[in-house]
């Protein structure tokens, strides 16, 4: 990050020792106070400055070098470096007391600028920044405009502001507002008189004022604005932008909604044509109150703004300034009609009129956000259709700058804030998921907080499914948003769709061969409702494994499971059973089918197998209603191998809930059909070969397989032969020689223990079928602590009864 020289340098200062900084305090302090600024002081501070700042810790500064370094902050003829240099060492240096600086002393306003910096660095009380803004008020009120300094005062002030409202007395804001309606309205409309160069050739001659000019370099014929240029500026010109700079925070802070603007409300609604036309005259606007005379000026600058910005642009640097201004004009505009809705009759055919231009023009995207924000809190007051701006938004834009970062996360936020009103009256919002979730795959980890608050509400129940595979889907998303941004930088000729027999080599070619066009054409669509997935998956999958180690794609993966927790809690806030048989089938189908990526399979798996469980617990009889895809995936040995976890807990589930406590139309035949599915798996990954093979399954899988066995037997007792033959044989394969090669002594005693803690168990069936399984009262965590249950009694019992065999702790959970 440093060079060695610099590294070498912040080492010595973080590691200089007490005695020696002593040392070096006393001889800065000399210099000080001799009011000796020439280069060596100058030197002496610019090390002081790096040793304090070398520390995360804030060192005291002694009293000897404090208070000079303070007089010389507040000496207004002192030089920009040592202005700067003073400022920055207090800045580092332990907090003092404002009660040493009488501000009234302070004029200069550049003197005034670097002492906020120090006193905003080091506040600790209210009353400092109080004391600081009413100051800063006070100089402002008495500054004249022709002071070469006074535009620092604005940003001190928007910073002060912003850290403490109530700063300012009813009126101080009042002063404020009017200085801001002079700054924003009555500018000088000439341009100002450039410093001279000194050279041979100047004269005394008074130069011909000029006027100033718009971006398309005519004469301005109105106001003057930011959007007006000029070869040099006069300072009330300055103090016009920056009042124009500073307008969107003050009227946040300061103006409220009048209580007369209900009656403006309806007489614009009887008149809202003539209103929208006619703007207060100056007569009349001189009359307003301060703050509602700041509101009226400042709805007339933001209206010659995107007038102005209707402009041919001569430079590229306006043109982006342009942009720029378009975007605060129409959010200053969006606040004023907030607060006074008489302003909306005003506003709307001004805003309206700047999108039918701008729409289309992905130029002036960013510029969408304000519109759309402004059509979504005042379009119900103006009875305007605003249907076709939602759809311009949310489907046309996304797949053109999803890329764009800036303009991803500006979009992003926009949805965030507006995300209820949106969900509730936008109906293309939730429709285009796909669109939104462009922007994820594309800026997943700068994103990702934002989209945690959205999903939520993208969420309903008719797309809860799509969005599920859509969020499955997601790192294949940005494989092919990738390929897409890589083709259409290529030239006309190398994205010509190749031939239907021409063999793929590469993603790139698989994007332009006919076979997959369909494949990438639904991953990159832009509303939902097509389907909730492909049905070639694998095949999309083969095609982009060339793109699999890619770091966009890899930190994408990453991000889908955190997405996946915040979707399941959703659902789990879901009374809609169909729902959940749905997503239970979906987990079933896509445990297998998951795109390659750097430990995405396991980290998604690992979602799918607590999050199974849940949707169990939520609908227990959902193990009845899907016992054909489940006894399906459970009969499948290769599920074991791929998939290990995800199964281990599709096989607890199944012998914690089926069962007719849960749901009445729980067979005996269908627990016949599951237990003889289980057993056979058991008796296939037990067999000697298998651990002579190259996959050696995790003894947990087996525990939980006799576990689930021994539930089942308990509920259908003619089972109870056929599950304790089969446990007996546990103790046989565990003490077999190819066994003990494949796992360690502490498994196979695992194994064996449980296969025997079972076998006595089962001996007692009514015990068995109490103990193995509860009833649904048992969820209680303290169930098994209560002394009352008779549960702990017939632990005890059943303990004495056994108490020549081994001690037994069935576990009843896969952990």
């Amino acid at each position: 990050m440093f060079s060695a020289g610099a590294e070498s340098l912040i080492k010595q200062a973080r590691e200089i020792q007490e005695d020696e900084l002593q040392k070096f305090y006393k001889r800065i302090s000399k210099l000080l106070h001799c009011k000796d600024y020439g280069i060596e002081t100058v030197d002496s501070l610019q090390r002081l400055y790096l040793i304090l700042s070398a520390t995360k810790y804030t060192r005291s500064l002694p009293a000897d070098i404090l208070h000079p370094l303070q007089t010389l902050l507040c000496y207004s003829k002192s030089s920009e470096q040592l202005f700067t240099l003073s400022s920055a060492i207090l800045r580092e240096s332990t907090q003092y007391n404002l009660e040493d600086i009488t501000l009234d002393d302070i004029q200069d306003s550049k003197t005034l600028s670097y002492l906020t910096t120090v006193i905003l660095a080091q506040v600790g009380k209210r009353q400092d920044v109080s004391s600081l803004s009413q100051h800063v008020v006070r100089c402002l009120e008495t500054r004249q405009p022709e002071s070469n300094n006074s535009r620092c005062l604005l940003p001190i002030l928007l910073k002060l502001i912003s850290l403490s409202p109530e700063s300012l007395n009813e009126d101080q804001i009042n002063v404020v507002s009017k200085k801001l309606v002079d700054w924003l309205r009555y500018a000088s409309t000439q341009q100002g008189v450039p410093l001279s160069s000194g050279g041979f050739f100047t004269g005394t001659r008074t130069r011909q004022p000029v006027p100033i000019t718009e971006v398309d370099g005519t004469v301005a014929a109105d106001f003057f604005t930011v959007l007006c240029l000029g070869q040099s500026y006069t300072e009330d010109q300055w103090m016009n932008m920056h009042a124009f700079s500073m307008i969107r925070k003050w009227l946040l802070s300061y103006t409220t909604e009048d209580n007369s603007s209900a009656d403006s409300d309806d007489r614009s609604e009887i008149d809202g044509s003539v209103m929208s036309m006619v703007s207060a005259t100056s007569t009349s606007s001189r009359l307003l109150p301060p703050k509602e005379r700041l509101r009226e000026k400042s709805f007339e600058y933001c209206h010659r703004l995107i007038e102005q910005s209707d402009r041919k642009a001569m430079k590229r640097t306006d043109a982006e300034l342009q942009k720029a201004c378009l975007i605060e004009a129409v959010t200053v505009m969006d606040i004023i009609c907030r607060e006074d809705h008489s302003y909306v009759y005003r506003a709307f055919p001004c805003v309206k009129a700047l999108y039918g231009r701008i729409n289309g023009d992905l130029l002036f995207s960013r510029a969408l956000l304000p519109i759309a924000q402004f059509y979504l809190n005042h379009s119900e007051t103006a009875a305007v259709d605003s249907e076709a701006l939602y759809r311009q938004l949310f489907e046309n834009v996304p797949p053109e700058l999803f890329h764009d970062s800036v303009f991803a996360f500006e979009f992003i936020q926009f949805c965030r804030t507006n995300v209820k009103v949106l969900s509730e009256r936008v109906n293309v919002f939730q429709l285009s998921f796909p669109n939104l979730l462009k922007f994820l795959a594309w800026n997943s980890s700068t994103l990702l907080p934002e989209f945690i608050d959205l999903l939520p509400f993208l969420i309903t129940t008719d797309k809860a499914v799509e969005i599920l595979h859509t969020l499955l889907d997601l790192p294949c998303l940005t494989a092919v948003l990738d390929i897409q941004v890589r083709s259409n930088s290529l030239q006309a000729s190398e994205r010509i769709p190749l031939d239907q027999n021409s063999k793929v080599s590469s993603s790139m070619d698989a994007f332009r061969h006919p076979y997959y066009r369909g494949m990438f054409l639904y991953m990159l669509r832009s509303e939902a409702g097509t389907g909730d997935t492909i049905d070639r998956l694998n095949v999309l999958h083969e095609v982009l494994m060339d793109m699999a180690e890619y770091p966009r794609i890899v930190q994408c993966a990453q991000v889908v499971p955190i997405l996946l927790h915040v979707f399941f809690n959703v659902i789990a806030q879901s009374t809609d059973k169909m729902l959940i048989n749905q997503l239970i089938l979906v987990l079933l189908e896509r445990s297998s089918l998951l795109f390659d990526v750097q430990n995405y399979k396991t980290e998604v798996q690992r979602v799918f197998s607590s999050q199974f469980l849940v949707l169990c617990r939520l609908h227990p009889p959902l193990i009845v209603e899907q016992s054909k895809e489940l006894l399906e995936f459970l009969g499948a040995t290769g599920n074991i191998q791929n998939k290990e976890n995800f199964f281990t807990y599709v096989v607890w589930a199944v012998g914690e809930y089926l069962s007719v406590s849960y749901d009445r139309r729980c067979t005996v035949e269908q627990i016949t059909l599951f237990f003889e599915t289980l057993e056979a798996v058991l008796f296939e990954i037990t067999q000697v070969r298998q651990c002579t093979g190259l996959h050696v399954h995790n003894p947990r899988v087996i525990t939980v397989l006799m576990t689930t066995l021994a539930k089942l037997a308990s509920r259908s007792q003619d089972l109870i032969p056929r599950v304790s033959l089969c446990l007996s044989k546990m103790s046989t394969f565990a003490h077999k020689k190819a066994a003990s090669s494949c796992y360690s002594e502490d498994d196979t005693e695992e194994i064996v223990a449980r296969a025997n803690e079972l076998i006595n168990l089962l001996k007692l069936p009514s015990v068995a079928q109490f103990v193995l399984a509860p009833s649904m009262d048992g969820i209680n965590p303290q169930w098994h602590r209560d002394t009352s249950a008779a549960l702990p009694l017939v632990m005890r019992t059943m303990s004495a009864v056994l108490q020549r065999e081994s001690g037994f702790s069935p576990a009843l959970c896969p952990d």
